[in-house]
């Protein structure tokens, strides 16, 4: 691939544009907002000119709701070779386009499962796709230098590729996307006239769960609409489960010591069925989950304190395999969990504690 263009210029399709330039594609930039368009170019994703012919491949980054029409104009205009979408559903677009009557063969579906709560060309950045996974959703009809072009785009964005069915895809982004960005927003809701008292006791797991909260819904909106059918259903199904934790809740209020025991039993249920859920979650690269030991460490809210910790953590030998930070409410300080292999945590907390750290037992 020599040349693209790239059609809406916001979080991905900017990301995608940096990607490609960095590796030497000259990425031509176009968006409904040329300001938008002009933001882009400046941060060196491409120029925001338009290119003198047909470039190799067209990279549509249009909200899912105009996919279809961005996509129908620019193969109609002819301006590349091959064309593809970054929308999070897949089935919807290719349907309308079929119905439109448009050659699909040098078309390609795809969605990089990667994304920040903030939007725009701002947020953009190289290196948003590396490692990630990014859905390709060809049919018997794509053209094969179409997927190899695509191929190429996720080569360079150091991406993962994943061939999917378009409608399985629907389904599945439902489950790990759509579906958890709602319950998410409503337990962000519940804080939103708590009593301050109460959202001053916020710790790591309520940020945990509410932090998808924080994007943008005009962007979600777009999504949810052209999704709605696949989310409704696990909804629907999260709501049966609401319904009998709500009532195994109640139970536990009951002074009868047999409607005590069922309740504890519901609670245990959804408990248990959530631990088996959350195991198979993929691990670190996307490989299996593995158990990890956590060695807590003290720190203050200084600079450099990261850095230090991380620098005595290389001199012991021990590789950090992942790593989570709580702040610590009203206070200059907090709490940082480093994620080792079993083996490795007695290793690395004696060679912190040796070198004046405060581990938390």
């Amino acid at each position: 691939m020599r040349t693209a263009l790239v059609i809406g210029t916001g979080l991905i399709g900017t990301s995608a544009a940096l990607a490609l330039s960095q590796r030497g594609v000259a990425v031509h930039l176009a968006d409904h907002d040329p300001e938008q368009a002009r933001t882009a170019a400046a941060l060196g994703a491409g120029t925001d000119e338009a290119p003198d012919g047909p470039v190799d491949l067209a990279v549509v980054a249009a909200p899912p709701a105009h996919v279809a029409d961005v996509l129908a104009d620019a193969m109609r205009r002819g301006v590349a070779r091959g064309y593809i979408d970054v929308a999070s559903v897949k089935g919807g677009p290719r349907r309308e386009l079929h119905a439109r009557g448009l050659d699909l063969t040098p078309y390609l579906g795809t969605h990089p499962m990667s994304g920040r709560e903030k939007s725009g060309p701002l947020a953009a950045t190289g290196d948003l796709f590396e490692g990630r996974p990014w859905v390709l959703t060809p049919t018997r009809d794509t053209d094969t230098e179409v997927l190899n072009l695509a191929l190429e785009l996720v080569s360079h964005c150091r991406a993962v590729p994943v061939v999917m069915d378009a409608d399985a895809h629907d389904r599945a982004v439902a489950l790990v996307s759509h579906m958890p960005h709602l319950v998410s927003s409503m337990v962000a809701a519940r804080l939103e006239h708590a009593d301050e008292a109460a959202v001053r006791l916020c710790g790591q797991g309520i940020r945990d769960v509410t932090r998808i909260a924080a994007s943008d819904p005009r962007m979600w909106i777009d999504i949810l609409s052209a999704n709605p059918g696949p989310v409704a259903d696990l909804l629907t199904d999260v709501a049966a489960d609401l319904e009998e934790t709500v009532r195994a809740l109640r139970a536990l209020e009951s002074s009868d010591e047999h409607k005590r025991r069922e309740g504890a039993t519901g609670v245990e249920d959804v408990l248990r069925r959530g631990n088996a859920g959350q195991v198979r979650v993929p691990g670190k690269h996307g490989s299996a989950p593995r158990v990890y030991e956590t060695v807590a460490v003290l720190i203050d809210d200084q600079p450099g304190q990261l850095a230090r910790i991380f620098a005595d953590a290389e001199r012991a030998g021990v590789n950090i395999e992942d790593v989570r930070i709580e702040h610590a409410t009203g206070q200059q300080a907090g709490l940082i969990q480093l994620m080792v292999e079993p083996k490795a945590a007695p290793v690395l907390t004696a060679a912190l504690r040796e070198r004046g750290w405060a581990i938390r037992q």
